[in-house]
C-alpha cells in the first residue's frame, strides 16, 4: 500500500537520522494512513479509501458525499 492519503494527498517526507555522533542516515516521515470504508449513499455502495488520521477527522465533519466530491475534484478515483 504506498503511503498517500487520497483526501488531503499527504505524502512521505524525508529527511535524517542523527545519531550521537551526528552522523546522518537516510529515513522517511509515513503519514499515518489507513484503509477505511464508508457507505456512499447517492451510488448505493460501499468505496474504500486510503485516508490520513487526519482526513478521517475531516470526513466525520464534512461527511462522506463531500469528501468523495473533493476526491473527485482532485482527479482522483473512488
Amino acid at each position: 500500500m504506498s503511503a498517500h492519503c487520497q483526501l488531503t494527498g499527504s505524502k512521505p517526507g524525508f529527511g535524517n537520522n542523527i545519531s550521537h555522533s551526528h552522523r546522518r542516515t537516510s529515513r522517511r516521515f509515513d503519514p499515518n494512513v489507513q484503509r477505511k470504508r464508508y457507505w456512499l449513499p447517492s451510488e448505493g455502495r460501499h468505496v474504500r479509501l486510503t485516508l490520513s488520521a487526519r482526513a478521517i477527522r475531516t470526513i466525520d465533519g464534512i461527511g462522506i458525499e463531500a469528501a468523495v466530491a473533493r476526491i473527485w475534484a482532485r482527479g482522483g478515483k473512488v
